[in-house]
């Protein structure tokens, strides 16, 4: 599928996708390099074979960082770049026309990086989104149906030559409310109401035949119960009912490339669409363990239109987890709820037992045999990264 020698760089090496990716572009015979912010020390610097760069932190001058990756691309020159985070798809829309990204551009990078956009579109195209309101003041969070989700329409955004990426918050009522419209909040921001469900992701590539690649999978906990990245998650069969407008939804946007519809299954067994991830996904190792090559086969489309995914014919069934995550996950359970709305939350020895229950088909994210390193040191980071996270919150 590579040609031998093809360099592919990939970044930012912190992401949650960044392991896997690079397991599966050097499985397919691509060369890997990647790049780190600045100062840091990501895991992925423990994986073999893959050379690894700095730039500058986007978060401290996103200016600085588009020139540092500018050169990075000419000195080294990659036959493809692969963003692999929301900041990366950011810094390659800055990038000049001729780098062969594999990821959105122009039109598709705004979408991927604007709910507002994201949930216009899907309704148009006949998935089910959630009843939205947009908000341009927080001062008008006030007399709303609580509870709600009050959460950024962008991803990230750029200020005072900066990217910040916020997130949202849960109220229960008018006291939650009020707080958190004193908030310092960049908007638009977008006012929902408080759904309560099980994550699903819908998976697959969009190449010149269109969606391809088909997968699905259903999370079994959260790092933060409140709402955030998969710490567990098992396969399951695409809902068929979803397949027909997600494709129209993705063709109509002349979308190409990986692609990643998060969806929150209510107790009733609609499918909501939460948003659209327009490159690799925290939870790639799922996909990676099932036979599902994601990140190898949107490279080679990039490079060669007519190629076609190889996809198994029959997926195997799975659970996968990722370590550290499971570890957070259970401080989290332990803290409890900031909300009053989230009624639902896990019971610690429920989660316990669930977390010590260990069947034939599951699996680890980051985990490989020959490089038991890796996932250490991916263990030890995530910790880290989320005690720094609370001192600070303190």
């Amino acid at each position: 599928m590579a040609v031998e020698g093809e360099l592919v760089l990939i970044g930012f090496a912190e992401a949650y996708a960044a392991i896997e990716t690079a397991w599966s572009l050097r499985d397919a015979g691509y060369r890997v390099a990647a790049f780190a912010r600045t100062a840091n020390r990501p895991a992925l610097r423990r994986v073999r074979n893959v050379d690894m760069y700095e730039v500058a932190p986007p978060e401290a001058d996103a200016a600085r960082t588009v020139e540092d990756l500018a050169r990075l691309i000419a000195r080294l020159r990659p036959a493809a770049f692969m963003p692999l985070d929301d900041a990366t798809v950011w810094l390659a829309s800055k990038l000049p026309e001729d780098v062969t990204v594999v990821g959105p551009t122009g039109d598709r990078a705004e979408l991927a990086l604007n709910k507002q956009l994201q949930l216009d579109a899907a309704r148009a195209a006949g998935l089910p989104v959630p009843p939205t309101r947009v908000v341009e003041d927080p001062q008008e969070l006030t007399d709303l149906d609580v509870p709600v989700v009050v959460k950024p329409a962008r991803a990230l955004y750029e200020v005072d030559g900066r990217l910040a990426r916020p997130t949202g918050s849960v109220c229960a009522n008018d006291e939650e409310l009020r707080r958190v419209a004193a908030d310092a909040w960049y908007t638009p921001l977008l006012v929902q109401p408080l759904l309560h469900g099980v994550g699903e992701g819908v998976f697959g590539l969009v190449g010149a035949h269109g969606p391809t690649a088909w997968s699905s999978h259903r999370r079994m906990r959260m790092v933060n119960p409140q709402g955030s990245a998969s710490s567990a998650c098992r396969s399951q069969a695409v809902d068929e009912s979803l397949r027909e407008p997600a494709s129209r939804f993705l063709l109509d946007a002349g979308w190409t490339g990986l692609f990643m519809l998060e969806f929150l299954r209510d107790a009733s067994g609609d499918a909501w669409l939460m948003e659209l991830n327009g490159r690799p996904w925290g939870s790639l190792a799922l996909a990676r363990r099932r036979g599902l090559e994601y990140p190898a086969w949107a490279v080679a489309a990039a490079l060669e239109p007519s190629f076609q995914p190889p996809v198994p014919e029959a997926l195997p069934e799975i659970v996968c987890r990722h370590l550290g995550m499971e570890l957070v996950h259970l401080a989290f359970v332990a803290r409890g709820p900031q909300s009053e709305a989230l009624t639902e939350w896990p019971r610690f020895a429920t989660t316990v037992r669930d977390m010590l229950r260990i069947g034939r088909r599951d699996r680890l994210y980051n985990w490989r045999r020959s490089e038991p390193d890796v996932l250490a040191a991916d263990t030890l980071d995530f910790i880290r990264f989320y005690m720094h996270r609370a001192r600070g919150a303190r």
